[in-house]
């Protein structure tokens, strides 16, 4: 077994140049709040509101930077509040996935496919998973430690060079294990 990091990915949502135009005007730039793990990535202190058949959601917060597509990443719990009946997919296999509005200060779509429970995942670089003996794509168990002590059954390991080693979970998942904030470690069980 090898401890991670584990953080907690809430509800976001990922734009592309195109429909971030769209929200918030032509040309707008997305500002840095903080960078996140993925050094590649950083949270942006825009929100934007999301919509389904049953509710509505503010203040979701934008993942930036702008994507090649759009996606809404959910908790189980958020998709039940919304109404919508999103699949448990990885970021950017939205093809099928279900259907949401998007709300902005200067405008507002409505994504086809694109809502998705994030599934659970492992980041991590060549070199970890070659430690590991893991390979992209493999599915693994997540074992959490603690008064809610869980282990979580496929977790896809996701390999790039520039990731950092960290399991997502997302909220509900998080709550399930007692898991309060992204100070928590896991342990991988191949």
């Amino acid at each position: 077994m090898i401890a991670l990091k584990i953080e907690i990915s809430a509800r976001h949502v990922h734009l592309t140049r195109q429909d971030l135009d769209a929200l918030f005007g032509d040309g707008y730039d997305l500002k840095k709040e903080k960078t996140l793990s993925q050094a590649s990535d950083f949270a942006a202190e825009e929100t934007i509101s999301i919509e389904g058949a049953k509710g509505r959601m503010d203040n979701v917060r934008i993942v930036g930077p702008c994507r090649s597509y759009s996606q809404v990443e959910l908790s189980a719990t958020d998709c039940y509040k919304l109404g919508i009946n999103a699949p448990v997919r990885l970021s950017g296999k939205i093809i099928g996935s279900a259907s949401i509005k998007i709300i902005g200060p200067k405008g507002e779509l409505q994504l086809k496919d694109g809502a998705i429970i994030a599934k659970r995942h492992i980041h991590m670089n060549p070199e970890d998973s070659a430690k590991l003996g893991v390979k992209n794509g493999q599915n693994v168990k997540l074992a959490i430690d603690g008064p809610r002590a869980l282990i979580f059954d496929n977790v896809e390991v996701r390999v790039h060079e520039s990731f950092n080693l960290a399991a997502h979970l997302d909220t509900d998942e998080a709550n399930a294990a007692g898991i309060k904030s992204s100070n928590a470690t896991g342990n991988i069980v191949v």
